[in-house]
């Protein structure tokens, strides 16, 4: 049996998150598998299956972190050598594969020279995920040199592998497209597993699902929806998830006085019932990978909403059921003003099911 180590940041609530989850939940009868994560108590870890063993380099969650920890651990992080020692700390035994399932820092630790196969996973696209600045420079140049050191590179989108060879052009790893895995069944039974009352009936009902941080482009959601309150084109948004801006955005929601039309919920464990529950579901980020949540969407038969990024990819096959719209606030606003006119119905319930990408995905595994 093939012993496998899958890395992540964190088993908190996250698209990637619930992916791998997912995965490993499906592949562990087959694989002997262990998962490191940096940060430890993520809300998926109860989820996972008896079998998986999990390792956490620190036994909290990177919030409770003081200034100090984080500056330090940011600086071994950006230095080969101090990575070097992190893995040596933390990966113990012999794995015939490592798999860094996430950009960044956990990639950079498992590009450490080891007798294991080493296969990278990419969840977004690699020229916006680190950001703007000279900062996000040095780690854009960072990765470039750590991503040498994989034999394989899994894209979740084709549009993902595109701007990677743009952005490294001379890469010269193996490289293919695996669309995300969701566990449709677990979706459909979580779905029904609670009422919600938080959303209410009397207007139309637009659901986002996401962490509260800036690709997803929350303030900018927020200045269309006063736009189109002050046209009287009446509806609410419920956003369904935390971050590091939740607070500002709360704040300016009250600023605002849009309190009672521009709902955050906040984290939900279980966000299923509240994808069902409201007429439409909607994801207007700034920029994407494979989004999750368009997947669970699909598997609930709702009518989405998107800006246009790589998540289109996401609504292949799903096309009378769902609407692209121009990523910008003008796209935006016209795209909701055309629902909310037209009231679109889902009209194709096809049953949305993926377990073709489990078979790539253990094919990917296998060498093949």
């Amino acid at each position: 049996m093939k012993k496998i180590l899958f890395g992540i940041t964190n088993l908190k609530l996250g698209g990637a998150e619930r992916v791998l989850v997912d995965i490993v939940n499906n592949i562990c009868d087959k694989y002997d598998i262990t998962i490191l994560t940096m940060y430890g108590h993520g809300e998926f870890e109860s989820e996972l299956n008896k079998k998986v063993k999990l390792i956490s380099m620190y036994d909290k969650p990177y919030e409770e972190f003081s200034f100090f920890e984080k500056k330090m651990l940011s600086l071994k992080l950006v230095n080969k050598f101090a990575r070097r020692r992190l893995y040596k700390r933390f990966v113990k035994e012999d794995y015939d594969i490592e798999v860094a399932f996430l950009e960044g820092p956990i990639a950079w630790i498992l590009s450490t020279p080891s007798k294991a196969r080493k296969i990278a996973w990419v969840h977004n696209d690699i020229g916006d995920v680190f950001g703007k600045g000279k900062k996000a420079e040095r780690k854009k140049i960072l990765s470039g040199k750590v991503y040498k050191n994989y034999e394989d590179l899994v894209f979740v989108s084709q549009d993902n592998l595109d701007k990677f060879k743009k952005q490294y052009p001379d890469a010269h790893n193996n490289m293919r497209v695996i669309y995300n895995f969701l566990n449709t069944d677990l979706v459909l039974e979580k779905a029904n597993k609670e009422e919600v009352k938080d959303i209410k009936d009397d207007l139309v009902s637009f659901v986002q699902v996401s962490r509260i941080v800036p690709q997803k482009a929350l303030f900018r959601l927020l200045d269309v929806h006063e736009k189109l309150i002050k046209d009287k084109q009446l509806h609410r948004m419920y956003i369904v998830g935390d971050g590091p801006e939740m607070d500002e955005l709360k704040a300016k929601v009250k600023e605002k006085k849009l309190e009672d039309t521009f709902v955050v919920l906040g984290k939900r464990q279980n966000p299923y019932p509240y994808i069902k529950k409201g007429d439409y579901f909607m994801l207007t980020s700034f920029y994407e990978g494979y989004p999750m949540v368009l997947l669970e969407g699909k598997a609930l038969n709702k009518y989405i909403m998107i800006t246009d990024s790589a998540a289109r990819e996401t609504l292949i096959d799903y096309e009378d059921n769902s609407m692209i719209v121009e990523n910008s606030e003008d796209g935006i606003y016209n795209g909701i003003k055309t629902i909310l006119k037209k009231k679109p119905e889902v009209n194709k319930k096809k049953k949305f099911d993926n377990k073709k990408v489990l078979k790539e995905i253990i094919n990917l595994l296998e060498g093949e």
